[in-house]
């Protein structure tokens, strides 16, 4: 193999323009593509920065040079010297930034060779993503993967920019934590100096940013890796990065202008797109009983309505024991969709169910009249009525869920999803930001029977509701909120509990008794008798943002070195198996199930 001494690169490859003719290039990369055209060979050679055509005149150079030319393929890493000429007005490229110029090679190294990949390293391929993983050194040479990260890069300074004008400090906080199982999973450390006791990695730097505003540092931003040990989705990860801030002496409405005001320079910086603020505003409740979503997508309509009243006191008796038990009958308006075929409306039935909701019911306003499972429960004027209050229009089709407000809203959002995709009516280019705020405080839990908070613990509730914290803890409202972009939740946050006696009264709503209180928050509970200013802040979900920014549908696009479904990186085959030497070393002893030991033995 060839080095690279006395050859030192001038220019990266999508660096050279019409005006740099004439002058003398050194460029390096891998060959992306090569054309023999016998006598004269082209090659397109690549690096993060683009491609420039690089060509091999067998009449103008040494037998070795054009021999070495002829032995190019695919993904090997060589370095080019020669002059930049114009291209002729046939043969410019536009596809490509250096399209009207090329380089004449004088003088090739072969730096390194390459086996054969299993995919193209080139944008829009179809290939199976556990493949991409498995080579994801090879997937993050393409030139749409590396864009992703570097726009990621630009995100992030623009970040760090942003904040330090603004004052703020970016403040390091530890990963090795105590465990405060009040949430999701944590993973844990095990301490080889601490026999028997574990660390936990940070979830979120929660507690220690509230202690940094006890510390007197005002305003704090951090942009961190988080881990989580739950299961994952196209927007999660067991370890993701958030950007973290937190701020004292501040009310909501400094921190959301704070980051509207952020969030509109990232976009405008980052990919040029102007964003208009200040953003929309809705009640969670709003946004519950309007789109059956706290996080709802606002590039269309099709709206959540309410027509119990026209349903009710009839002998239809599953909408008559819904409302009678407190429930609600809604419905969403799909627009020229009442020539749906029956196996689809029986597929929807299936699809909301998978939501919770027992079933699903339907009117159809055709040329021929009303179709409706519940027609023979009704009178036409009660058809008539819903018509107008609903404002369909014949053609148009009315589908419909019964249940408790939760399950209702659940399986219609979902269901209004759906129908959006499927009526082609989500602008993929649109950017719909809202926040959504008054969040409930809690949440209650069936499986354990008691109240959780539905943000974390040290969410502060409205002051007017104090009062119910121990009588009744589901009319409680919080001072959150939460950033949505086309129906994700891309930042999340609140003012916090700064008073010792009120976070020991939302701990005994959530079922911690002091004692346990005490023993996973006593550090916190400690420091906050020692003056703690009013502070509130805010997460972002970086992953998130990027994926949304870079119009990907997985945010493991956006990650150098993601996870699977599975947790797992099946390129470093990890998590693996570690020496029973190290196991002892920290006290640790593993006890498999019994089905994987059997496996083991096998």
């Amino acid at each position: 193999m060839e080095t690279l001494e006395g050859m030192k690169r001038t220019h990266h490859c999508g660096e050279l323009r019409k005006s740099d003719v004439g002058t003398e290039a050194v460029v390096c990369g891998w060959v992306s593509k090569r054309r023999d055209h016998g006598g004269l060979i082209f090659v397109d050679l690549r690096d993060r920065s683009g491609i420039v055509q690089t060509v091999y005149d067998e009449a103008a150079m040494s037998e070795g040079t054009f021999h070495k030319a002829e032995s190019l393929r695919s993904e090997f890493v060589i370095a080019v010297r020669g002059k930049v000429r114009s291209r002729t007005e046939d043969t410019i490229n536009p596809k490509i930034e250096t399209g009207e110029i090329e380089i004449v090679c004088e003088e090739l190294r072969i730096l390194n060779k390459a086996k054969t990949p299993p995919f193209y390293i080139q944008d829009g391929i179809d290939v199976d993503e556990m493949l991409r993983l498995k080579y994801r050194f090879l997937d993050l040479r393409r030139p749409e993967m590396q864009k992703n990260i570097m726009l990621r890069h630009r995100v992030a300074k623009l970040m760090r920019d942003y904040f330090d004008r603004h004052g703020f400090l970016e403040i390091e906080t530890p990963m090795l934590c105590k465990s405060t199982p009040e949430g999701a999973r944590d993973f844990l450390v095990p301490s080889r100096l601490n026999p028997g006791e574990f660390y936990a990695l940070p979830q979120s730097p929660q507690i220690y940013k509230q202690l940094l505003m006890v510390s007197g540092f005002e305003k704090y931003f951090q942009i961190v890796r988080c881990f989580r040990d739950e299961d994952l989705r196209a927007d999660r990860q067991p370890e993701f990065t958030q950007l973290d801030i937190e701020m004292s002496f501040v009310d909501q409405e400094d921190i959301l202008v704070l980051m509207e005001n952020m969030v509109s320079e990232i976009f405008d910086k980052a990919i040029n797109e102007k964003i208009k603020t200040p953003f929309l505003r809705m009640t969670w409740d709003d946004a519950m009983d309007r789109f059956g979503s706290d996080k709802p997508d606002m590039r269309f309509g099709m709206e959540l309505m309410d027509i119990s009243e026209y349903v009710k006191g009839s002998t239809f008796k599953v909408f008559n024991s819904v409302l009678e038990s407190g429930g609600q009958v809604k419905c969403i308006k799909v627009d020229g969709y009442a020539d749906i075929p029956r196996r689809e409306l029986d597929g929807l039935v299936e699809y909301v169910q998978g939501y919770g909701a027992k079933g699903m019911a339907w009117v159809q306003y055709t040329e021929d009249g009303i179709k409706s499972p519940f027609k023979k429960f009704y009178s036409d004027e009660t058809f008539d009525k819903i018509k107008e209050a609903t404002g369909a229009k014949t053609g148009d089709l009315l589908l419909v869920v019964a249940d408790k407000r939760l399950v209702v809203a659940q399986a219609l959002g979902a269901l209004r999803l759906e129908m959006g995709r499927r009526r082609g009516l989500i602008d993929p280019n649109k950017l719909c930001f809202l926040w959504v705020v008054d969040f409930p405080m809690f949440e209650y839990s069936e499986e354990e029977k008691r109240w959780k908070a539905m943000h974390h613990p040290f969410t502060s509730p409205r002051h007017e509701d104090i009062p119910y914290l121990k009588s009744d803890p589901g009319r409680v409202k919080s001072i959150a909120y939460d950033m949505v972009l086309n129906g994700v939740e891309i930042g999340g946050g609140s003012l916090r509990i700064y008073n010792s006696d009120l976070q020991e009264k939302v701990f005994e709503a959530v079922g911690l008794s002091p004692e346990v209180a005490r023993e996973r928050f006593g550090f916190m509970m400690n420091a906050f008798q020692y003056g703690t200013p009013p502070h509130g802040g805010i997460a972002f979900g970086l992953d998130r943002l990027i994926m949304l920014m870079a119009k990907r549908a997985s945010i493991r696009d956006v990650i150098a070195f993601p996870k699977t479904q599975s947790a797992s990186d099946v390129m470093a085959q990890a998590p693996s198996t570690v020496d029973e030497k190290q196991l002892r070393e920290l006290y640790v002893r593993v006890a498999l199930p019994k089905k994987k030991e059997k496996n083991k033995e096998e």
